[in-house]
């Protein structure tokens, strides 16, 4: 003889929706800090320091090659930011150390080499690029990303 009032139940008892829970907050987690947003906006802006002071090195270069081995004019032993205007373009970062006035023009030179200058993509503008330009006494260039985090990428020298 069947039972009258037998009921079944169909539902999620609260032990299951609290193991759920959990299982979907610990995946949460381990998502959000394997994408860690900071760090890819940071690697991002490292990448295209590396491709600007690649891309003015090579533009340097090809300067010099054209002009029969003569430097842009502006280049030399001292330390200077690539900068359209005539001043303040004084940085001093671990990675250059640009004192004072001491600023380069290399949009008309490189105009040959370079659609427009490249400028850092967090400080830089297109008066003031934050990146420096020097040779050294062996006539090898070197462009340098004045704000880059990754101290592998910060310069390049040829």
């Amino acid at each position: 003889m069947a039972s009258p009032h037998k009921r079944t139940s169909s539902g999620f008892t609260l032990l299951e929706i609290l193991l759920v829970i959990g299982i979907i907050a610990v995946l949460a987690t381990v998502v959000a800090v394997s994408l860690d947003p900071a760090t890819r906006f940071q690697n991002a802006k490292d990448a295209r320091r590396l491709s600007d002071i690649q891309s003015i090195l090579s533009a340097i270069h090809q300067s010099i090659v054209d002009n029969r081995g003569a430097l842009p004019s502006g280049i030399d032993t001292t330390e200077r930011e690539i900068a359209s205007s005539g001043s303040g373009c004084g940085i001093d970062t671990d990675i250059c150390h640009v004192s004072g006035d001491a600023c380069v023009d290399l949009s008309e030179p490189l105009s040959k080499y370079l659609k427009m200058m490249p400028y850092d993509p967090e400080e830089g503008s297109e008066s003031h690029t934050r990146y420096s330009v020097q040779v050294n006494e062996n006539n090898i260039v070197t462009v340098r990303a004045c704000d880059s985090q990754d101290g592998e990428i910060a310069s390049v020298s040829r």
